[in-house]
């Protein structure tokens, strides 16, 4: 039995043209069946309609990170149920491009040439570990309020055992 590789080959690129010609005339008819008001009230003229999401050519052009890289790691770390809308993902990328910037004008800030792995570690400390510094700002904000209720309470003792007799207990300008 002869087996013709380029014959099989030309006809599965014929069968996948296809399939992709029927999509597209598929999606031109939904879109016509939608009517004037709806196609166009999500759509700006600089957007374009790739399968279910929309494509902004402005947005591609200035995103800082190739989008797909972003989505990837956004799906490997959200719920596999969880949809990500195009917004959420252009900023999301313009997000991590601000983060990359302000890091970088702090590495920026140190006086050497060649930029170390412990600079990096010291302009990458707030972002890295912002749920400890969170609990640090939330005990030291619990042991403020003590420290403010001791003053109250020594600010009491002191106005009841210092009392004098000839100054009225209105005029408290020290406390």
């Amino acid at each position: 039995m002869d087996f013709n590789e380029d014959e099989f080959n030309d006809e599965e690129v014929n069968e996948t043209t296809d399939e992709v010609n029927e999509e597209t005339e598929e999606v031109k008819d939904s879109e016509e069946t939608l009517g004037d008001e709806e196609s166009t009230e999500d759509v700006e003229d600089s957007e374009v309609i790739l399968g279910d999401e929309v494509v902004t050519e402005e947005e591609g052009e200035d995103l800082p990170f190739a989008k797909a890289e972003v989505v990837r790691l956004m799906k490997k770390n959200l719920d596999k149920d969880k949809m990500i809308r195009e917004r959420v993902k252009v900023e999301m990328n313009k997000f991590l491009g601000e983060v990359l910037e302000r890091v970088c004008e702090q590495l920026n800030d140190y006086p050497y040439t060649t930029i170390e792995y412990e600079m990096l570690k010291e302009s990458i400390y707030p972002y890295t570990n912002i749920k400890r510094i969170n609990e640090e700002k939330f005990r030291i904000l619990k042991h403020l309020d003590a420290i403010k209720a001791d003053c109250d309470a020594l600010s009491l003792d002191v106005k009841k055992s210092l009392k004098l007799k000839d100054v009225d207990d209105d005029d408290d300008e020290i406390f």
